[in-house]
């Protein structure tokens, strides 16, 4: 391409450009002037062309003294900004509605302080806004410790990772900026609700574990089958040593009465496989709902001990308080299937779609949100839906009191 074109072509592309992109572009790869740099820069080149006007000796000498000043207010940001380094320590997980903790450390590497210096913190627009913080110095060898919070109203899991360094030190005429890499990681789980009680978990309850009861039945029981017999560890109860056995040894012994295993498992599905239509009727997100509905039924199963799993359409069958927690703050609605398919057994459906409660095994419940009108499930003649109550979830009331209500209430 003739070298005309390219230059033509580039000043086209400059002039498209926005004046404020390009001084963006011009600070993070080399520098831009203050308004204080500009002046003297429009001084200098005005005393210069006077002095060729005038042969006069002075003004060259200011033209010079100015364009010197420039020159090397233009080098010493860039340097400025060398050898400085910025970690971030982790980020503890909160729930929606909660603040934030970001804290970041800057270090000096240098064995020169460095003096008037901006941080800006880049955070996801979800977030809010980039957080700029002034620093006045950082001692040689040292560590400038900077912590601010946010208030994140949204579940999610956050990610970003650019901070950016700016100054115009020492003379305050170019400023400079450059970029680092501290990446971040932020975690915020749903919010779980407090539930005093829920019919629909404690029916499953007793519909499907009763071995599970079992079990609880014999951490407080002090008569049935003995296992075996095993030395006294601190914080066994006192009823369940055995004192003739201790006696003989000389040491206190302790039973192990006989438990049934076995018995399904409490499930809780979510629908994430379904793209979950807005509603217009209720003031928060359907699907956001049930994920809230998930997170407090999870933890309400497990205050009642009962041993409680979560399925979703990207993970299949999942355990554990952070794994699910974290597992709900990141699901989203129309996923993929990539986990095995839903359980035989049955398991507590949260759906939109009224079509899948058919499917559902016998002795499941269910809990539909609605974003159109469609005929209740629960006057259905479809015998399948009878076989298996649930809750229809009504966009007018709260969310945490229909929870507790008993199924087709």
């Amino acid at each position: 391409m003739h070298p005309k074109v390219i230059v033509k072509r580039s000043i086209i592309w400059l002039a498209l450009r926005s004046p404020k992109k390009i001084l963006g572009w011009l600070e993070t790869h080399w520098v831009t002037p203050a308004y204080s740099g500009g002046l003297l820069g429009g001084l200098s080149i005005f005393f210069f062309v006077a002095a060729t006007n005038t042969l006069s000796g002075w003004l060259y000498v200011m033209s010079g003294v100015g364009l010197a000043l420039l020159a090397i207010a233009a080098i010493l940001p860039e340097r400025t900004l060398r050898q400085i380094s910025v970690r971030r320590a982790p980020i503890h997980p909160v729930s929606a509605g909660d603040q934030i903790t970001v804290e970041l450390m800057i270090e000096n590497q240098s064995s020169q302080p460095k003096m008037l210096l901006q941080v800006e913190d880049l955070l996801p627009d979800a977030l809010g806004k980039p957080v700029i913080h002034s620093i006045e110095e950082i001692a040689p060898n040292r560590a400038h410790h900077w912590i601010h919070s946010q208030t994140v109203e949204k579940r999610g899991i956050y990610r970003w990772q650019s901070v950016y360094l700016r100054t115009a030190a020492p003379l305050g005429l170019f400023w400079c900026r450059r970029s680092r890499i501290a990446k971040a990681i932020a975690i915020v789980y749903p919010t779980v609700l407090p539930l005093t009680h829920c019919p629909l978990i404690d029916e499953m309850g007793r519909d499907q574990s009763l071995l599970l009861n079992s079990d609880r039945r014999a951490q407080t029981a002090s008569e049935g089958l003995t296992r075996s017999l095993r030395p006294y560890r601190w914080g066994d109860p006192i009823r369940m040593v055995h004192w003739r056995t201790s006696a003989r040894y000389g040491e206190l012994r302790v039973r192990e009465l006989e438990t049934f295993t076995g018995g399904q498992e409490l499930v809780i599905c979510l629908d994430t496989s379904f793209a979950w239509l807005p509603s217009a009727n209720s003031t928060q997100n359907d699907f956001e709902q049930a994920v809230i509905a998930a997170a407090s039924l999870y933890f309400y199963a497990c205050r009642q001990s009962l041993q409680v799993q979560l399925w979703t359409a990207s993970t299949g069958l999942i355990q554990g308080n952070h794994v699910v927690l974290e597992t709900l703050a990141e699901t989203r609605s129309g996923e993929s299937l990539q986990a095995s398919s839903l359980p035989t057994s049955p398991f507590l459906w949260l759906t939109q779609n009224p079509d899948s409660l058919s499917t559902l095994p016998s002795g499941s419940r269910w809990i539909l949100w609605q974003a159109i009108a469609h005929p209740d499930p629960a006057t259905s003649q479809n015998l399948a839906v009878q076989r298996n109550p649930g809750i229809l979830v009504k966009p007018d009331q709260p969310l945490q009191m229909q929870l507790q209500l008993p199924a087709n209430q």
